[in-house]
């Protein structure tokens, strides 16, 4: 009316049009913001998981010189780094190192049948190279231990002598079993001629 042009529909259509694509751009925005920063985060747990690996590697190597000390005939020892979502530097099937909480101090632990023990913790690989010594040097001894008291004890693990060994514990069970029918039998007798020559 005064001067004033009214608006034009087409352009009232295109504000409203505008109105209503702007809340959906900030949100896409906002889900654009959120993506990269879950991207972050996992990025932060892909690098805390690999700095973990470099660090168990690390030790790893500090432990070569030990393990190249230890026989070549003694199996007792499986060492590797398994990967998974808490990595873990294994030196045998119940002993292994992982991180600690804070992903910098090493944590040398022990499973047995009752539970899992720490053995040493420390921030320092000397320190856990020097406690995975004295346990490798534990386990020996009592691998030695127990071939002083059965030197044969190696020899009946091979699957030859497993099956030796069993025929062989077959054979003693089949022969007490014959004794003790023939010794209830003579039992038997004697009884029975206490009894005859009682009456």
């Amino acid at each position: 009316m005064w001067g004033r042009k009214s608006k034009a529909p087409a352009e009232v259509g295109t504000k409203a049009g505008a109105a209503a694509d702007a809340p959906r751009s900030s949100l896409k925005a906002a889900m654009h913001q959120a993506r990269i920063e879950a991207a972050e985060r996992m990025s932060v747990v892909v690098d805390l998981r690999d700095a973990e690996v470099a660090r168990l590697e690390l030790l790893n190597e500090a432990l070569d010189p030990l393990f190249a000390e230890v026989p070549p005939e003694v199996d007792l020892f499986d060492r590797g780094i398994s990967r998974g979502e808490t990595p873990r530097l294994w030196l045998d099937a119940v002993a292994h190192i992982a991180m600690g909480r804070d992903k910098r101090g090493y944590r040398f632990l022990h499973d047995s049948r009752f539970g899992r023990h720490v053995l040493a913790e420390s921030h320092e690989i000397p320190d856990i190279v020097r406690a995975v010594t004295t346990y490798v040097a534990r386990r020996l001894v009592e691998r030695q231990r127990a071939l002083d008291e059965d030197p044969g004890l190696l020899t009946r693990v091979m699957p030859q002598e497993a099956k030796r060994h069993r025929a062989r514990r077959r054979r003693r069970a089949l022969a007490w079993l014959a004794l003790g029918f023939f010794g209830g039998i003579i039992a038997l007798v004697v009884l029975a001629l206490v009894l005859a020559g009682g009456g």
